[in-house]
């Protein structure tokens, strides 16, 4: 990693502090005088390796603890925070294996939403955001003291069978 501004070491050290390790732009806003040098500060520490963005507006702070700028957080949190904690719901093998249909450990994640659709590669993972019309059969769970949404036990059984 390589060394950090002024500016940018205030920052960081206010979001450690205040364990806020999923930030928004509104958090750190008042670091800066205006939107156009806080977006230049937040792509200096994007390619510093300092930061991971999540969304337009949801970045995520690798910790100084981090070995070497590597780091990894659960991938459910990560597509929690991703979509804000709403309109979505983890599905596919993941759910299978939370669930304990399936050993294996999956390294892709389908995520079901109303919102969006694509795919995102993000800490060693990938997303594939899966666009449907309507959003059932799924339950809230938690993963150290974090919210998440996935599919429930019957919808994650029944997608196993179809596959397998």
């Amino acid at each position: 990693m390589k060394g950090l501004s002024g500016k940018e070491m205030e920052m960081v050290s206010f979001l450690e502090l205040n364990e806020k390790f999923f930030f928004t732009r509104e958090d750190v806003r008042r670091f800066f005088r205006n939107g156009n040098e806080m977006a230049v500060y937040l792509h200096k520490l994007r390619k510093k390796g300092r930061i991971v963005r999540l969304s337009k507006t949801k970045y995520y702070l690798i910790p100084v603890k981090a070995f070497e700028g590597h780091w990894s957080e659960h991938p459910f949190i990560i597509v929690d925070e991703t979509m804000n904690g709403k309109d979505y719901y983890i599905g596919g093998s993941a759910a299978a294996h939370y669930w304990g249909f399936i050993e294996q450990i999956p390294s892709h994640i389908e995520v079901y939403t109303t919102r969006k659709s694509g795919t995102m590669e993000m800490f060693g993972f990938s997303v594939t955001f899966r666009r449907v019309r309507k959003l059932e059969g799924f339950v809230r769970r938690k993963i150290k003291g974090h919210a998440f949404l996935i599919a429930s036990r019957n919808k994650a059984r029944k997608s196993v069978k179809q596959t397998g």
